[in-house]
């Protein structure tokens, strides 16, 4: 809807307060100059014009949003599972599926406020930005809502158990923060009577909305984030620009974020170019399964970046392999160090877990790294919150335990020696 300003009877037009102010303000400037003979007020004036010409300068074009591109407010340059194109009044999110050698594209149009959303895109989802209330699923969606500096927009999480995040523990304990559930077991009542600007669920792409069909019926907009399909730790992180997109703090994030990619870049050039490479082993079995990164996976890519010898680095694939214990053991039986063990604290843990264990070379050497340093009074591991944007953290980690002394201290972050 157009709004104005009535100012001693001109109607200043525009679509929100800022805009009508600057039009006001360069209305006044100008009267004032006409009525003075003052070289250095109408210069005064004049700059004061040129000035109040770029308050509000983002304001989103009165009406409905012009599919006509406008200059981007950032740049995707290492995710490959989604892209930002931006449009007068609004910005255009293409979540991307590749399968079978096809790529399928969902499209969700973040229209600014008080903007129709555009003519010609009629049936597509719409969030209206900037989002004041989020819902999110996942851990990693929370160190994104910090890292844009929104987390205290969070009022719905699928778990409420397990969290690092000083926000929203407040939140949590001031009720304003409730738990909603995950995937098929989500509370679509909580959702709804929350009414949040947007929910961000964990979820491939191309399974379909038919889990979340309740909630878009209700008008409650659902985004997948498919973060865990990227190659590459930078590439995770970099949805993050998703969340700033839906807040309107895209160059801010921008600017952040570089400086997070050249940090994760020198270390990755320090420790891809250590010699030699420890072997490297990683989990531990679950139910006579031991999964472990395929070559394609963004933990694989640490491992690369980490200076290690990593026996599936070659593998397909951007999630895990399902390998018997037959198949890891030869492996297991001679690597260097090992990693990422899960659920465990110390060596008498992980020997409980299987006798076998104690064969292995790393558990006889003592060389054992898990990342269970950071874990607070509800039992809730930061590795899965905090880490997850600060992939700088963990390669530093890493680089310290596969090769000591390459960097400067040697104290751990996120991971700590099982003794």
């Amino acid at each position: 809807m157009i709004n104005y300003l009535d100012v001693w009877g001109l109607k200043i037009i525009g679509n929100s307060d800022k805009w009508r102010l600057r039009q006001a303000v360069i209305f006044f400037v100008v009267l004032a100059a006409m009525f003075t003979d003052n070289r250095r007020l109408v210069f005064f004036f004049l700059s004061a014009t040129a000035f109040a010409a770029g308050i509000g300068c983002r304001q989103p074009p009165a009406g409905r949003a012009a599919d006509r591109p406008v200059t981007p407010r950032s740049t995707i340059r290492y995710a490959h599972g989604f892209r930002i194109d931006y449009y007068e009044g609004y910005r255009d999110v293409s979540i991307f599926d590749r399968k079978a050698g096809r790529t399928d594209t969902l499209h969700y149009l973040l229209v600014e406020k008080g903007v129709d959303p555009p003519a010609n895109r009629p049936g597509l989802p719409v969030i209206v930005t900037p989002v004041q209330r989020m819902a999110v699923i996942s851990s990693m969606h929370i160190a994104m809502a910090e890292f844009v500096g929104v987390a205290d927009r969070i009022t719905g999480l699928g778990s409420i158990q397990y969290v690092s995040s000083p926000i929203v523990r407040a939140g949590i304990r001031a009720g304003k923060v409730k738990q909603v559930g995950i995937d098929a077991g989500i509370n679509n009542e909580a959702v709804i009577a929350m009414h949040p600007g947007v929910l961000i669920v964990m979820s491939n792409p191309g399974t379909g909305g038919g889990t979340y069909k309740t909630l878009t019926d209700a008008g409650i907009p659902v985004l997948p984030d498919a973060d865990w399909l990227e190659t590459t730790p930078l590439g995770r992180a970099e949805w993050v620009k998703l969340v700033a997109a839906l807040v309107d703090r895209d160059e801010t994030v921008e600017t952040k974020f570089d400086s997070l990619a050249r940090s994760y870049r020198r270390l990755a050039d320090i420790g891809s170019h250590a010699s030699p490479k420890p072997s490297v082993i990683t989990d531990m079995p679950f139910k006579g399964t031991w999964y472990v990164p395929a070559g394609e996976s963004f933990m694989a890519q640490f491992l690369r970046d980490a200076g290690a010898n990593y026996h599936w680095s070659d593998t397909k694939g951007t999630g895990s392999l399902a390998l018997g214990f037959e198949a890891v053991a030869p492996v297991a039986l001679t690597a260097d160090v090992w990693i990422n063990l899960g659920n465990v604290d110390s060596k008498a843990d992980v020997a409980a877990k299987d006798n076998r264990f104690g064969s292995l070379h790393p558990f006889q050497t003592g060389a054992l790294y898990n990342y269970n340093r950071r874990i607070n009074d509800l039992g809730s591991n930061d590795y899965w919150e905090s880490g997850s944007m600060h992939p700088d953290l963990i390669l530093a980690d890493l680089i310290r335990i596969l090769h000591p002394g390459l960097l400067p201290g040697d104290s751990l972050y996120y991971y700590k020696q099982l003794k």
